[in-house]
C-alpha cells in the first residue's frame, strides 16, 4: 500500500499565501503523475494543478499564474504554492500520485483543508 499526506493547510488573509506539500511513502517503484485536487463545499472536486515525473505542468484557468505546482523525486514529495489567495480558493485540497509497482495505482491522501477570509 502507499500513503501520501498532506501538511501546510490553514486559515489565510485574502492575498496571503500559502505552501502545501504531499509525501508519499510505502511501496513504490516510481511515481508517474503528481497533482493537488481541490473540493469546495456543494461542488465537485476539480483538478487544480499536476505535474508529471518530467516536470511538465497543468493548471486550472483559475489558478493559472497564482498557484505553482513542483516536485521532489528523490523526496517523494509534490509541493504546491499558492499567492494570491481569494475566499474562491477556500476548499479540501487533496493530494493525487500514480504509483508504479508492477503497473500503475492511483492513491489519495485525506485531504488538506485551506481557508480563504474576506
Amino acid at each position: 500500500q502507499v500513503q501520501l499526506v498532506e501538511s501546510g493547510g490553514g486559515l489565510v488573509q485574502a492575498g496571503g499565501s500559502l505552501r502545501l506539500s504531499c509525501a508519499a511513502s510505502g511501496r513504490i517503484f516510481s511515481i508517474r503523475h503528481m497533482g493537488w485536487y481541490r473540493q469546495a463545499p456543494g461542488k465537485q472536486r476539480e483538478l487544480a494543478a499536476r505535474i508529471t515525473s518530467g516536470g511538465v505542468t497543468n493548471y486550472a484557468d483559475s489558478v493559472k499564474g497564482r498557484f505553482t505546482i513542483s516536485r521532489d523525486n528523490f523526496k517523494n514529495t509534490v509541493y504546491l504554492e499558492m499567492n494570491s489567495l481569494k475566499p474562491e480558493d477556500t476548499a479540501v485540497y487533496y493530494c493525487h500520485a500514480e504509483v508504479r509497482y508492477s503497473g500503475y495505482e492511483t492513491y489519495w491522501g485525506q485531504g488538506t483543508q485551506v481557508t480563504v477570509s474576506s
